[in-house]
């Protein structure tokens, strides 16, 4: 009941302004955040970073075996898309969850690649992040991205099992490093495929410490479902 009554409240486009239906951009918007140029650089298909010029996949994914099978991103993570994500992690605006979730699902059903069936698990935030924030980007994301997608939500499966130090500004390989055994999976995953959803992928770290935790709990499958990725 709450999020159809939500659908029909008058709110404006967070990006120009005008008026809409719900927590959502403007069509016109929509279609800009969503817009691949005809000759923009394919996405790798493990990670999604764009590619360069002939290259089947990027330099990380070919050197460093990742424990994800692939990444669906919904934008990069550049203006004027970024202040999307902004919005919710830094001004706290949680109508832009279901506007990033609506966003990767439209990048889902272009892709069409994610199982029927496939359970989502939000990556879960650290204990900081909590305080200084008082939600989870990603599961308030996740929230809205089942209704989109009609896909099981599952809470309290993927764990974190120790702190991490913030990593904005940190090398590939210190994330790396510091994103070993970060998480375990409480179980109900065997068989499954399962779609790890964040609000940003930069080097993939965070992911591939994810998947294989719940790939080691029997998980069949690890797909990620990003809103934005870094160029």
């Amino acid at each position: 009941m709450g999020r159809r009554l939500l659908s029909r409240i008058g709110c404006d486009c967070p990006l120009c302004g005008a008026r809409v239906a719900g927590a959502r951009l403007c069509a016109g918007c929509e279609a800009d955040i969503l817009y691949v140029a005809p000759d923009a650089p394919p996405r790798c298909p493990r990670c999604a970073l764009r590619l360069r010029p002939g290259a089947p996949c990027c330099a990380a994914c070919l050197g460093t075996p990742r424990a994800f099978a692939r990444t669906v991103a919904a934008f990069d993570y550049e203006p004027p898309a970024d202040a999307l994500v902004r919005m919710l992690k830094v001004q706290l605006r949680l109508s832009m969850a279901p506007v990033l979730a609506r966003l990767i699902a439209a990048a889902v059903a272009r892709d069409g690649r994610l199982p029927a069936g496939a359970l989502l698990l939000p990556v879960p935030a650290g204990r900081a992040s909590l305080l200084r924030r008082g939600m989870n980007p990603a599961a308030e994301i996740a929230r809205g991205l089942a209704a989109e997608l009609d896909l099981p939500l599952a809470h309290g499966v993927l764990l974190r099992r120790r702190e991490t130090p913030r990593q904005t500004g940190r090398s590939r390989q210190a994330r790396r490093r510091g994103a070993v055994g970060v998480f375990a999976c409480a179980g109900g995953v065997q068989g499954r495929h399962v779609a790890v959803v964040d609000d940003v992928m930069t080097t993939g770290s965070t992911a591939d410490a994810a998947a294989a935790a719940l790939l080691a709990a029997g998980a069949a499958e690890v797909t990620l479902l990003v809103a934005a990725r870094t160029p």
